[in-house]
């Protein structure tokens, strides 16, 4: 076990550097003087050659590639150039809007699903299974952006019980976060959860067909005991592989529900970042969301290893 997780540790170091030399070259080949950008068509050369000195444009790409990723390591991004600021303290507290909303919507979605899901595969041949399959069916097919502004126009400016927009920490009132970030996690966990239902439900299926819940069930348990006692762990597993591939999607379709309900995440950070042609704090937000979505796929490939004894034997 201790020899699978070094080499998924190997993996993580590896695909995160390349992403790195990979961020790195695409910013550097979109068109444009940060310089010129930060000072406009007016400045002097003067002026230009020394905001270059200043941004550190104006030295050889290796070593700006190298002062960056090293900066990365040390938890030190830059300073924006557009804004003149630091650019750390900004990320670290946009990842954390982000990471409170993403984590509540994966919860939603898997307390929809679950359930949901598995009562489908139970129910598979009968009216009401059919029924949620459809429903689940639908579900998937609604981009997220639309769900969150048909859930805007139905429960904040038709009937008035949700604010439409807007951010309030969980730890200055809780209860206003609460309003506030319900509708936004509604939007992404509809969405995420009927494409987990549909997986859930495969995974259930399947499971109903095996040799040993059948022998459980010819012991005398019931089918949902049986299901609930020897089924769901292994139903689990190939499950636990597109939850996390979901994660990774849901962080990146949080961007555009950032934007809808004006939430201040690295979603909005981004694209208020991508508008200024700020380049520096674009590649900066990319990395990070690069190393949350490798940070995840590491923890799955643990996971497996907890709730697969095959895995370990085989590790």
């Amino acid at each position: 076990m201790g020899i699978r997780l070094l080499i998924n540790a190997a993996r993580f170091a590896v695909t995160f550097m390349v992403a790195t030399v990979a961020v790195f070259i695409f910013m550097r080949a979109v068109p444009g003087d940060p310089a010129q950008i930060a000072l406009g068509v007016n400045a002097t050369p003067e002026l230009l050659a020394e905001t270059r000195a200043e941004f550190g444009t104006d030295r050889p790409l290796p070593v700006q590639y190298f002062d960056w990723t090293l900066g990365l390591f040390r938890g030190d991004f830059g300073t924006s150039y557009v804004t003149r600021r630091d650019i750390t303290p900004l990320i670290l507290d946009r990842v954390q809007v982000s990471l409170i909303l993403v984590g509540l919507a994966m919860a939603a979605a898997l307390l929809i699903a679950v359930p949901l899901g598995t009562l489908m595969a139970v129910n598979h041949r009968r009216i009401s299974g059919i029924l949620l399959s459809g429903l689940s069916q639908a579900g998937v097919a609604v981009p997220g952006f639309l769900a969150a502004i048909l859930l805007v126009v139905v429960f904040a400016v038709g009937l008035g019980w949700f604010p439409a927009n807007g951010w309030t920490p969980p730890g200055e009132d809780f209860g206003d976060f609460l309003r506030r970030v319900f509708l936004p996690v509604l939007a992404l966990a509809s969405v995420q959860g009927a494409i987990l239902t549909r997986y859930v439900r495969s995974a259930v299926l399947e499971i109903m067909s095996e040799d040993y819940l059948r022998t459980a069930r010819a012991k005398g348990l019931g089918r949902t005991e049986a299901l609930v006692k020897h089924g769901l762990r292994n139903a689990a597993i190939p499950v636990l592989t597109v939850t996390g591939v979901q994660l990774a999607a849901l962080i990146i379709g949080a961007v555009v529900i950032e934007r809808v309900f004006v939430i201040p995440g690295l979603g909005s950070l981004l694209l208020d970042a991508v508008g200024n042609r700020d380049l520096l704090t674009v590649q900066s937000v990319v990395m990070v969301l690069v190393a949350i979505t490798l940070t995840i796929n590491l923890l799955v490939d643990v996971l497996y290893t907890v709730l697969d004894p095959r895995i370990r034997k085989k590790a």
